[in-house]
């Protein structure tokens, strides 16, 4: 007997969603979105990270679908490791809102996503990464500006992240999009730019809508996909701002809170 499912796209966040703090995916979590899948839905990963910063964690999970990255600045083709849209950021309305937020908070740390399949991520002097990804060091601030950019990322010595991304909007909320996307990840993005903005092309190119679609996510760069999703589900480790706007509240990423959901609904 073959099993219906509700939805005909399950989008995902990667980090704190789908992904254990370990960045594996658990068998519990696979075989649930292969129940899916084999149930007629598409599923289309969607996260902040860039194509380089991505590509590695669908390829390990035979993943050949659509997947949205850099925010929804990406769309990309992970059967064919081929980049199908890319947007970028303005460089020069990107320095003016840091001058206007530093103007704002003092001086940041500062690191910036190149574009491409091959996009280099730069970090400068201060700035902390989370975890163990690629980067390459700048220590002059022009070496930023001369590629283009997909996204820029800002940290502040002493504010927490949500009173920078609250500054940060302030003070040039009408020339970048920023968004906050992890533990120490705020972000200046093209205006207008959010996850939703991807998720809309990707799910448009598998011929399916915003009322197809159930989302998964943990952080407020979540929001604007939840507000475009039928019905979306903030992870029992979500920040309290995706939680307020979500349909449902799962269990942790470390506790197959996607799984948990999608069981249910194939019943």
């Amino acid at each position: 007997m073959s099993v219906r499912f509700p939805y005909g796209l399950v989008a995902t966040d990667l980090d704190g969603t789908l992904l254990r703090s370990d960045e594996s995916v658990s068998a519990r979590t696979r075989d649930a979105l292969a129940a899916a899948t084999a149930a007629g839905a598409a599923h289309i990963v969607v996260t902040g990270r860039g194509v380089p910063w991505t590509r590695h964690i669908l390829d390990d999970l035979g993943y050949r679908g659509l997947a949205v990255c850099g925010q929804g600045a990406q769309v990309y083709d992970a059967g064919e490791h081929r980049l199908l849209t890319s947007v970028t950021l303005d460089r020069q309305l990107a320095g003016v809102a840091l001058a206007k937020i530093e103007a704002e908070v003092g001086p940041l740390h500062l690191a910036a996503s190149r574009d491409g399949l091959d996009g280099e991520v730069l970090v400068g002097p201060g700035y902390a990464i989370t975890g163990r990804l690629p980067a390459t060091p700048f220590t002059d601030a022009s070496d930023l500006w001369t590629a283009p950019l997909n996204k820029i990322y800002i940290q502040h010595p002493e504010l927490s992240d949500d009173e920078l991304a609250e500054a940060a909007r302030r003070a040039a909320g009408g020339f970048v999009t920023v968004a906050m996307a992890g533990a120490g990840i705020v972000e200046l993005l093209p205006l207008g730019l959010s996850k939703a903005t991807g998720l809309s092309l990707a799910a448009r190119r598998l011929g399916l809508k915003a009322a197809d679609t159930i989302a998964f996510g943990d952080m407020p760069n979540d929001v604007p996909m939840f507000a475009w999703s039928s019905h979306g589900v903030a992870m029992a480790n979500a920040h309290e701002e995706l939680k307020s706007v979500a349909n449902e509240v799962t269990a942790s990423n470390e506790d197959d809170g996607i799984a948990v959901v999608l069981e249910r609904l194939l019943g």
